[in-house]
């Protein structure tokens, strides 16, 4: 395992569910505390600044730390914890999966149940579970077993993947990819820039909250105040069973991604045009995605006071929002590549040109 894998791994494995980003954050900061001056917003999202050779444009590159994950609401007789989601789950995906609960005492693992098959009535068993159904079995049998523990409601819960290096040793699975990924390639990006010099201020955010509706980058965007944005995210790769080409061509291996449309943002087209070009120039193959259901960090970014030329640059994840997913090694690598070009390119008469 190489020393980008290794640190792929270290930021994935770490928990960090909205609003409880601080293992990951501390991550962020033990890597780019030489690099660059730290801040911290009030919401807790963070904020490395990377002088360049100018003090302007101010680049503001934004990944966000949470994951999806779950919080205790209530605690049983029978020592069952009851939970809420923190992010978008599908029911379908949580069954049987661990967790760790995270508690003022320590780690608690767990087991999300439900109600086996054996003894539900014939018209239930075809049916999904819902969340509202299901529970978190720690081994307890009482209520007081739990709260010697240590776990009461409030505690964050997070999903439970180690990472591992698949078949080939190109595609790698883990938690999280969503979006410690963007949140690896802005740092990857400051640790690169700090080799040359580039004609501009490099601000890599770690924004909270995103999943719990772009929270992090609400407040932070304000403390940057950003001639230009990239986001850095995962996207959706279409390359498994059931999806239809006119759905998805995203395919993992074939490179990064350009968001060319998502349900709360159109990037801006001259920045657009950019990374397409720069993408060209350097051979990189870039997929164009489109997603009519989601939306990233530049929803809040690019509304910024009177607008922020943003867009977003993705590296494809099979199964996001699940207790793992996977990506391919290439695709993270060209996406830095390029995300590294592109900044390079972002003097200031470039980005006055893009509006």
């Amino acid at each position: 395992m190489d020393s980008r894998a290794q640190f792929l791994k270290q930021i994935t494995e770490a928990g960090g569910v909205p609003g409880y980003e601080g293992d990951v954050r501390a991550i962020i900061r033990e890597r780019l505390a030489g690099l660059t001056t730290i801040e911290q917003d009030k919401m807790g999202s963070l904020i490395c600044r990377k002088a360049g050779t100018s003090e302007s444009p101010r680049v503001m590159l934004a990944g966000h730390m949470d994951e999806i994950g779950f919080m205790v609401r209530q605690i049983t007789d029978k020592g069952f914890v009851k939970f809420v989601p923190l992010g978008g789950w599908w029911d379908q995906v949580l069954l049987a999966q661990h967790v760790i609960i995270k508690t003022s005492q320590g780690d608690v693992w767990g087991l999300l149940g439900a109600k086996p098959p054996h003894i539900l009535p014939a018209d239930e068993r075809n049916k999904v579970v819902e969340k509202k159904d299901m529970y978190i079995d720690v081994g307890a049998t009482s209520k007081a077993e739990i709260e010697a523990l240590g776990i009461r409601p409030g505690d964050p819960i997070i999903p439970v993947c180690d990472f591992r290096i698949l078949a080939g040793g190109q595609t790698y699975l883990s938690k999280a990819w969503d979006d410690r990924l963007g949140c690896a390639l802005f740092v990857e990006a400051i640790e690169e820039l700090a080799q040359s010099t580039h004609p501009n201020t490099v601000y890599g955010v770690g924004t909270v909250q995103e999943e719990v509706g772009v929270r992090g980058a609400t407040t932070s965007v304000r403390v940057v105040d950003p001639d230009v944005a990239i986001i850095l995210e995962v996207d959706i790769a279409g390359d498994v069973p059931g999806i239809k080409e006119e759905d998805s061509t995203i395919a993992l291996g074939q490179g990064p991604t350009l968001l060319v449309y998502d349900a709360r943002m159109i990037p801006n087209l001259a920045l657009r045009d950019l990374v397409i070009e720069t993408a060209q120039e350097l051979g990189i193959p870039l997929q164009l995605s489109l997603m009519t259901g989601g939306a990233t960090d530049g929803a809040a970014i690019h509304i910024h006071a009177v607008g922020v030329p943003t867009v977003v640059i993705g590296v494809p994840a099979r199964h996001i929002h699940s207790h793992a997913s996977i990506i391919h090694r290439q695709d993270y690598d060209q996406a830095l590549q390029l995300l590294v070009a592109v900044v390079t390119k972002l003097d200031a008469e470039t980005v006055r040109g893009l509006t």
